[in-house]
């Protein structure tokens, strides 16, 4: 690409300028290779809602159906399809969410495995009995406030609702003013969907584990992006899906987390054969295995799971430190197009400028973005759109470039102020 111009000046954009400096010391910039190429595409504004494909992950799958598959048929389920849910885990435990070995597995969706560890833990035994209330925020992504009203209403128990601002997100302090002897469960986001607000997880944690509540930690626009360091922070519960950061595939199964002490303690609803003490026994009764074991329901979904060894190599060869090292520059980057080319058009940003409380992502709001989001999308730009009026810019540091970076914020500008034109009968 050549290098573009300030259009009023007529002398080099530094904005542009900049981009092409920071890739070609861009210590990531090597692994977009990897990534399989998409025709028409622009700038990808959309990893923080579902990744890329790997050229290693359609080798791994092609590989998988004719010689895993195809070659040794169900007795692949002895050799090695068992315990895969398990050793994933443990790797994706390592070098994402800093869990040690024998407390991550992967399976089923991010909503079943909301459910199986919520209602786990509100029915979990407690000495000094029963709790009755759950603590979530107005702002947390609708699975989960969905799941935690239905089990609210079978188990008779009470939500209490933290207001949350959906430009910024929870805090400590609205945490530590609703929690009490009565909190049964706390059940935060990491990362704030819409805002990409981070939150302070183990300021909340130990506030949760002062009032004696268990809490359970999304995890879904965190891993793969943000450092998460489970357990150093002692979080009893978390789950997370692998399709956004982590490149899974559209579908790809989730990931569940139960810290050691609390495996044997807790019983997770859904009984299903793969959870029991003896898979093949074929019992007349239900009894749940040791460990992780215990909270898989039924068979494993084997394919799904196959994509996100790539991107958990990725990870391991230059550790999630550097990953978000990465993402934190790009985001900057963004704020900064932002500031230069959005703000004097109107629009908002409704994320934190923060570092510290940032995720990988940030929100851009304007009452047409709507409409923006639809024409960027016809011109190879792909951003996602969220009420109220918000365009999401979600940069995955492992495949996105920072002249990726640039020539999308700067179709976006062009897109709303088209769009802003129109609307004044001037375009």
């Amino acid at each position: 690409m050549t290098t573009q111009h300030d259009g009023r000046t007529g002398a080099p954009d530094p904005f542009h300028s900049f981009a092409r400096r920071a890739d070609r010391s861009d210590g990531l910039a090597h692994f977009r290779t990897r990534f399989v190429p998409s025709e028409g595409l622009v700038a990808y504004f959309d990893g923080n809602s579902l990744g890329r494909p790997t050229v290693h992950s359609v080798e791994r799958i092609q590989k998988f159906l004719t010689e895993a598959w195809a070659g040794r048929l169900i007795r692949g389920w002895d050799e090695e399809w068992m315990e895969l849910p398990f050793a994933i885990g443990d790797r994706l435990g390592r070098a994402v969410l800093g869990a040690a070995s024998g407390q991550t597995v992967i399976g089923d969706s991010t909503t079943v495995l909301l459910y199986k560890l919520a209602r786990a833990a509100v029915d979990a035994p407690r000495g000094s009995g029963r709790r009755t209330e759950i603590v979530l925020d107005t702002d947390n992504f609708p699975t989960d406030r969905y799941v935690l009203d239905g089990i609210a209403a079978e188990r008779g128990l009470t939500l209490r609702w933290i207001e949350a601002d959906p430009a910024s997100g929870v805090t400590p302090e609205q945490v530590a003013a609703v929690v009490g002897a009565e909190t049964a469960l706390v059940v935060l986001s990491h990362v704030a969907y819409r805002s990409g607000f981070l939150a302070d997880a183990p300021a909340i944690t130990r506030i949760a584990h002062e009032a004696g509540a268990l809490v359970l930690w999304d995890l879904c626009h965190s891993a793969g992006s943000v450092p998460v360091e489970l357990d150093r922070w002692g979080v009893d519960l978390a789950v997370g899906c692998t399709y956004k950061y982590l490149n899974g595939g559209p579908g790809s199964p989730a990931f569940a987390y139960v810290r050691a002490d609390l495996q044997d303690v807790l019983r997770q609803p859904i009984q299903g054969w793969m959870g029991s003490s003896d898979v093949f026994a074929m019992g007349p009764e239900y009894r749940p295995a040791e460990g992780m074991r215990r909270f898989v329901s039924g068979t494993p979904p084997i394919i799904g799971m196959l994509a996100m060894q790539d991107t958990l190599e990725m990870i391991e060869d230059r550790g999630i430190a550097a990953v978000r090292a990465k993402s934190l520059e790009l985001t900057d980057f963004a704020i900064a197009l932002f500031d230069e080319w959005l703000a004097p058009l109107g629009a908002k940003l409704a994320s934190p400028r923060d570092p510290s409380r940032r995720g990988g992502h940030i929100t851009v709001s304007h009452r047409s973005m709507r409409t923006v989001t639809a024409t960027l999308w016809g011109r190879g730009v792909i951003p996602d759109y969220r009420d109220p009026d918000g365009l999401r810019i979600g940069l995955s540091p492992l495949s996105t470039s920072f002249e990726e970076t640039y020539d999308g914020m700067a179709a976006v500008r062009d897109a709303l102020r088209a769009e802003l034109l129109r609307a004044t009968g001037l375009g």
